[in-house]
């Protein structure tokens, strides 16, 4: 069996707030406690040593409210690094996150100037397979650069809009960008084992998540098997937003249906509890940036 995501970059949730609304997420109807969030973190940490991941941590970025979500801040492939391109609350992680990937040895790739671009958050890979979500944090044309760049096969998909009271699609007041509760696709579908020689992947989708060409795209793909995610687990337990080494799958423990269908498929669990970190609209995966894809 294939193992993968044997080594993540990790931050910290020093600064870790949802001032900045710039997600659906971030109701501000409660303060955030950073000794909760810390503890949160942690146990991530904890459970993906557990798993066998190696992990390797640096200091958050000064001030920086989203800087522990490290997912955002590129795609890592065959010692390669394309850079993120995020909203402009996030833009100091930028010049940061480059700095801590050199760090890692990785040479530095930018895009093209003018396009978006978030990270691992919205390109996921699956052996060469790219799953790839654009019109929230990530342009079409950066996806194909990315693609293109490491040498993946790009399956571009599409989440459903924030909608306002009259249906009509809403536009983050504070990034200025239109918005999504999937406004990154690593809240909508992850990846669980990588396609083999004598066997295909798996992943897990939320249908209702996606928009009906990409329902169909999804469907219509033979290179992988699919677990069916509700709507309900994918948004209030951030079901998809998990991690898995292609044995382990380390996950939030209020998406019972989907663990149960994670244990059916022979893979391992660990579950944890991440209400702190999900008030700033992300969970296990974000928190992780996959260094040996």
């Amino acid at each position: 069996m294939a193992r993968f995501n044997q080594t993540v970059l990790m931050s910290g949730v020093d600064y870790f707030d949802d001032g900045q609304a710039i997600n659906p997420f971030m109701i501000q109807t409660e303060a955030i406690d950073l000794a909760k969030a810390k503890a949160e973190h942690d146990a991530i940490r904890q459970a993906f040593e557990s798993a066998g991941i190696t992990v390797k941590t640096v200091p958050p970025p000064a001030g920086c409210q989203d800087g522990v979500y490290t997912a955002n801040w590129a795609l890592v492939r065959n010692g390669l690094a394309v850079m993120a391109r995020l909203p402009n609350a996030r833009k100091a992680e930028e010049i940061y996150a480059e700095h801590a990937l050199l760090n890692q040895s990785l040479k530095i790739i930018q895009l093209p100037d003018g396009l978006k671009f978030s990270g691992q958050g919205d390109a996921l890979p699956c052996g060469d397979l790219l799953f790839c979500g654009s019109q929230y944090r990530s342009d079409v044309p950066a996806q194909q650069f990315v693609a293109d760049t490491l040498g993946f096969r790009r399956i571009q998909l599409q989440t459903v809009p924030l909608l306002d009271s009259q249906e009509i699609p809403v536009t983050n007041e504070v990034s200025g960008w239109p918005d999504s509760f999937f406004y990154d696709l690593d809240l909508a579908l992850s990846v669980l084992k990588y396609p083999e020689a004598d066997q295909k992947g798996l992943i897990a989708w939320c249908p209702d998540a996606f928009v009906p060409e990409s329902q169909q795209i999804l469907r219509q793909l033979e290179d992988v098997d699919k677990i069916e995610v509700s709507l309900d687990e994918a948004k209030r337990a951030f079901a998809c937003n998990l991690v898995s080494t292609g044995e382990t799958v380390i996950m939030n423990d209020g998406a019972l249906q989907l663990t149960q269908a994670i244990q059916d498929h022979g893979l391992k669990t660990i579950l944890l509890k991440n209400p702190e970190l999900g008030k700033g609209g992300g969970s296990i995966r974000c928190t992780s940036l996959t260094l040996d894809n």
